[in-house]
């Protein structure tokens, strides 16, 4: 079997970058065209497009940093699954107890159960407050890790269909 691999998508990136980009204009724009705008912190409606323009350039170097990373972010084989998304971790099928899928209101997230001892030797830096990984700790689960497929190229469900092909005695529903 091939090993499916999976990349930041190339369209959904540039086009978040994109966006952010005119989000950032228009709010520097209307900060241009308010008469009497004093560009003080003392005046709440700058502060305010201010944040919100530092936040979308920050969104339009997330999508560009994407584009441009065409490293596979989750590869399945037969060796096990290696995550990228900045912690490069390969994880033997020996130490996965499941894999499921998932929705989180409308995204689709392959669940991966690990045994504790590899997911605390792993140390893969996940944080529940952090929107923008595509690697998030699943709530109410010990030793468990979610991988949304959200900006990938490849869809969760294509991912497990990989792991029923390898080994389908891990997948749970």
């Amino acid at each position: 079997m091939k090993p499916i691999e999976a990349r930041f998508a190339r369209l959904h990136n540039v086009s978040m970058a994109i966006v952010a980009a005119g989000m950032v204009v228009f709010a520097l724009v209307h900060l241009a065209s308010r008469p009497g705008l004093v560009f003080s912190p003392s005046d709440s409606r700058f502060v305010l497009n201010a944040l919100l323009a530092a936040a979308m350039t920050y969104y339009v170097w997330l999508g560009l940093v994407r584009y441009a990373n065409r490293e596979p972010q989750v590869v399945i084989d037969r060796q096990g699954i290696l995550l990228g998304f900045g912690r490069n971790r390969r994880l033997a099928w020996q130490d996965i107890d499941w894999v499921r899928l998932r929705r989180l209101g409308f995204r689709p997230q392959l669940q991966i159960g690990l045994k504790p001892e590899v997911f605390a030797s792993a140390n893969l830096g996940l944080s529940t407050f952090n929107l923008d990984d595509g690697l998030r700790p699943v709530r109410g689960t010990p030793a468990a890790i979610a991988v949304r497929d959200n900006g990938l190229d490849t869809r969760a469900a294509a991912m497990l269909d990989a792991v029923k092909s390898i080994r389908p005695n891990l997948v749970r529903s």
